[in-house]
């Protein structure tokens, strides 16, 4: 697939931030940067809001069956502790093989996360509404044109006037 797959030919920063902080990441013992990037699918938005997973170290000269250490916040440390089995057959079923055999819990403050900041939603003026109507007027399949018509109306409603 080429990289520059979008129109104007920009690529999401999703696609190429693993591969480019992959290296940073490996000296701070994340060979499985997957870890970092999808804490929240592994565990769950509960833990996930409370934990974040600081290092993953593993014997000399194997990538299996390592420890993992997670920082966690306030009183979710003896709860993690006893969900240690889960968790760990969760982050060993993600990966497909037994990259972790234990968890180092360390309590303590969990660095700061940005918040997404909400979609600013405009009301679409009638020149808009009308361009919309007349991109899906010829498509014949009626389920089609009222999905392609909400579709171009969400679109341009978070897009800036």
């Amino acid at each position: 697939m080429n990289r520059r797959s979008s129109t104007w030919g920009l690529v999401p920063i999703g696609a190429v931030l693993p591969k480019a902080a992959s290296k940073t990441l490996q000296r701070r013992g994340f060979a499985q940067t997957a870890v970092l990037t999808h804490w929240n699918e592994i565990v769950g938005k509960t833990i996930s809001e409370s934990s974040c997973p600081e290092r993953l170290f593993f014997p000399k000269d194997e990538k299996c069956a390592g420890t993992l250490r997670i920082r966690v916040s306030g009183g979710l440390a003896l709860e993690l502790q006893h969900l240690e089995p889960l968790v760990i057959e969760r982050i060993n079923q993600f990966f497909g093989y037994r990259a972790v055999e234990k968890i180092s819990i360390v309590q303590g403050p969990l660095p700061k996360r940005r918040l997404a900041k909400p979609k600013i939603v405009r009301n679409l003026s009638e020149s808009e509404t009308k361009k919309i109507e007349d991109l899906v007027s010829d498509t014949e399949d009626e389920e089609l044109r009222d999905a392609l018509r909400s579709l171009g109306k969400i679109i341009l409603s978070e897009a800036p006037a």
